[in-house]
């Protein structure tokens, strides 16, 4: 069955101030994630968490490789924000779910019914190909 988006899921993850672990955020300006990645900071109000292989700093945040290298300070992860392609995309949800996550957002574009299905399976809250900083305006953020 084909995922769907709920419309409170949506608007609760925006409006809970929370911490978002952003995987695919680097440095690359011309990326979408580096300016959601802001958006999602500066205007929701959020805690950012780069993740990407080389484990770079972004927006002067401490970057980390995967999700399981983000200390136990900096848990739980309330969602975990996927900027990588379809194919890949499995893998991280399958880390958001062993790292407690609470939620997964899998960016436009990305979409693994399989994924999504694991994590609501496993209680996390789910929204696929949908971007943050498009959704916040339909409720007034």
């Amino acid at each position: 069955m084909a995922h769907v988006n709920d419309t409170a899921v949506i608007e609760r993850l925006l409006r809970t101030k929370g911490r978002w672990a952003i995987v695919g955020l680097t440095t690359n300006e011309w990326r979408a994630a580096y300016d959601t990645s802001l958006y999602i900071r500066d205007r929701l109000g959020m805690e950012i968490i780069p993740v990407n292989l080389p484990a770079d700093p972004v927006h002067g945040e401490i970057g980390y490789a995967k999700l399981a290298d983000i200390p136990a300070a900096k848990q739980p992860l309330d969602v975990v924000d996927c900027f990588v392609n379809s194919r890949r995309v499995g893998d991280v949800v399958d880390q958001a779910i062993a790292a407690g996550a609470k939620a997964v957002w899998l960016q436009l574009g990305v979409i693994d019914e399989a994924a999504a299905s694991r994590a609501a399976a496993a209680g996390l809250d789910v929204v696929m190909n949908a971007c943050p900083a498009q959704e916040a305006p339909r409720f007034g953020l």
